[in-house]
């Protein structure tokens, strides 16, 4: 007889509540590929995405978003090349966009004009989507359900398939979970890579429990950490828990860890090797978000030419940085529940420490998830982490489900300690019958409405990420409007990128930087088109309340103009106050055409008209 709790068990209720799952989990594609996609919704999935493209052109891992403190470290070294319309990207880890490059090859996305947005007058409703997010998102989702299966053949090993189904339904029905799948970030195929590094780490904590060699897998895990590592540079924390483990816990001792880190290190050569080429440190420009973890935003550290001169606050600042540092452990805790996903029992897992598995393989892993999970954290605590649950650096995600499954085993040792009737299967499932209405209670009370969103704004004329992406006006209108040739300084570089495909420098904080990086535009004999303002100015905010943007915000009257200016252009007041600050009236009589491309919320500062089509 077959028993429905081993892998591969069946009988007819099991293959009723797969069949269930299947239907609940097409469903769901379809809603967030389909039904309810608005594009990619984090600049940083952007710029990866780009990059893909770019790679998929045959151009390599050049990016069309300049940072100026990547100018700025590229400037110091004697031999690098500065080439705007080709710049190499040293902030982004390499291989999701690599991934994208290979699939927007399959589908032929270098070809700008073949998913350009067209105009539909006289239709019904316009085009607003751009077809390549939903490519990108496609790519997310794939990842996604291979990890579904590997957590329930990785889960079903360690417990039951019980346990590891109840954890695959969770995981899908996770929005966030859903959410990171419209990013573009790579944290759904780090889910994949981690949940294969586990499935090894395991392998080789039940071979060290029972005296043999774990050489092998231990081999094999950490070339998925390596992978894992190359997805997203500051997953390096969670090797080097592993990395701990390894050395002092499996046998033998100590060599483990040499493996590992050996591997990590024979990967990430050549790509720390290019990073030294071209800025003169191993970690590239992403090293430079240490000063945003510490001390200013990221967005304050990137905008400017020279990051050098805040060097000083983490140097002799040493109170701000235990300071900053225990903030941001304490708001992981607080936000602990949102970032797992609000998957209920995900957080159970600390408590499962408490309890005595029989099984040691079972015991000692959850040490290693542990080891793991503390390490990431600090990482994260270190180069920060904001409140947003989507953040590029968010990795509490990726323990989510092996976390939970601990905490369903416990959930399920305590629940069978009631005195319950025994007959009844509700009495001895009830449990997950519970766990699994209340981790599902976000995206049930979600998605009614994000329906009704959907199709009020269809009949607005599209859906988009607004504030601050509408696709339309920088995909047709600012691409048509300019050249290649054409550089563009803006506050949403990435959205001038991907969607107009054009070269696009972050605008930066003071008005002399500027000067200088258009001197540089005009030495390489490019043109500088403009200067694009949107709502990313304004935090997002659909209300345009200004956030303080502090002394070195020098565009700010610009900033400020952006959002006030009407329709017709030619406003007064206070749409005209960058034209009656002194410090930007040389800017201003440089880019003196003022085109509000939407209702005055997005504008640009040209030196010739543009024709909006």
């Amino acid at each position: 007889m077959i028993d429905p709790n081993k892998v591969g068990g069946t009988d007819a209720a099991v293959l009723i509540r797969r069949l269930l799952f299947f239907i609940i989990l097409f469903g769901l594609v379809f809603y967030y590929l389909v039904l309810n996609f608005r594009g990619l919704t984090d600049p940083n999935g952007m710029e990866q995405a780009q990059i893909g493209r770019e790679i998929a052109r045959g151009n390599g891992a050049s990016t069309k978003v300049i940072r100026p403190a990547a100018i700025w470290q590229a400037q110091k070294i004697e031999k690098a090349e500065i080439n705007l319309d080709g710049f190499y990207d040293t902030y982004h880890s390499p291989l999701n966009p690599y991934i994208y490059g290979a699939i927007l090859a399959a589908v032929d996305g270098g070809d700008f004009e073949k998913y350009q947005i067209r105009d539909n007058k006289g239709k019904e409703n316009a085009n607003t989507i751009y077809r390549l997010d939903q490519v990108i998102s496609a790519v997310a989702i794939i990842f996604f359900l291979i990890a579904v299966g590997i957590n329930y053949l990785l889960i079903s090993r360690i417990f039951d398939v019980r346990i590891a189904g109840v954890t695959a339904l969770l995981m899908i029905l996770s929005d966030l979970m859903w959410k990171f799948t419209q990013t573009g970030l790579p944290q759904m195929l780090m889910l994949m890579l981690f949940s294969c590094a586990l499935f090894f780490i395991y392998q080789a904590v039940e071979s060290s429990q029972e005296n043999r060699l774990t050489l092998g897998t231990v081999a094999i895990a950490a070339v998925f950490l390596a992978l894992l590592a190359l997805a997203h540079w500051l997953t390096i924390w969670i090797s080097l828990g592993f990395v701990l483990y390894a050395a002092f816990f499996l046998r033998p001792k100590g060599v483990g860890g040499l493996v590992t880190l050996g591997i990590l290190l024979l990967f990430s050569a050549y790509f720390m090797l290019k990073n030294m080429e071209w800025t003169g440190t191993p970690g590239g420009t992403a090293f430079l978000t240490l000063y945003g973890g510490l001390t200013e935003s990221q967005e304050s550290i990137m905008r400017t030419s020279d990051p050098s001169d805040q060097t000083y606050r983490i140097l002799y600042n040493l109170k701000s940085l235990l300071v900053n540092l225990s903030t941001t452990l304490l708001r992981q805790t607080s936000n602990l529940y949102t970032n797992f996903g609000s998957i209920v029992v995900a957080p159970l897992f600390f408590f499962s420490l408490l309890h005595p598995f029989r099984r040691p393989s079972i015991a000692n892993f959850r040490w290693v998830i542990l080891m793991m999970w503390i390490m990431g954290a600090l990482g994260m605590a270190l180069f920060g982490l904001s409140d947003k649950a989507t953040d590029p650096n968010q990795l509490h995600i990726l323990f989510a489900p092996i976390m939970a499954a601990y905490g369903l085993a416990f959930v399920s040792i305590l629940w069978s300690r009631l005195e319950l009737p025994a007959s009844s299967a509700l009495m001895r499932v009830g449990h997950f019958y519970l766990v699994v209405i209340i981790s599902a209670g976000p995206l049930i009370l979600t998605v009614p409405r994000s329906i009704d969103d959907a199709m009020a704004a269809q009949k607005r004329g599209g859906m988009t990420v607004w504030p601050p992406y509408w696709p339309p006006i920088l995909n047709r209108t600012l691409h048509d409007a300019t050249e290649e040739t054409d550089v563009i300084f803006t506050d949403q570089p990435e959205a001038v990128a991907w969607y107009g495909d054009r070269v696009s420098i972050w605008l930066p904080r003071r008005i002399g930087e500027f000067e200088d990086l258009e001197q540089l535009v005009e030495d390489q004999q490019l043109e500088t088109a403009g200067i694009l303002l949107t709502p990313s100015s304004l935090s997002n905010d659909a209300l345009y309340r200004v956030r303080g943007f502090g002394a070195d915000e020098e565009f700010a009257a610009m900033m400020l103009d952006g959002a006030t200016w009407s329709a017709t252009g030619g406003a007064i007041g206070i749409g005209n106050l960058s034209g009656t600050t002194p410090a930007l009236s040389k800017v201003r009589a440089a880019y003196p055409v003022v085109s509000p491309l939407f209702a005055g919320r997005v504008t640009f500062y040209s030196k010739k008209p543009i024709i909006a089509r």
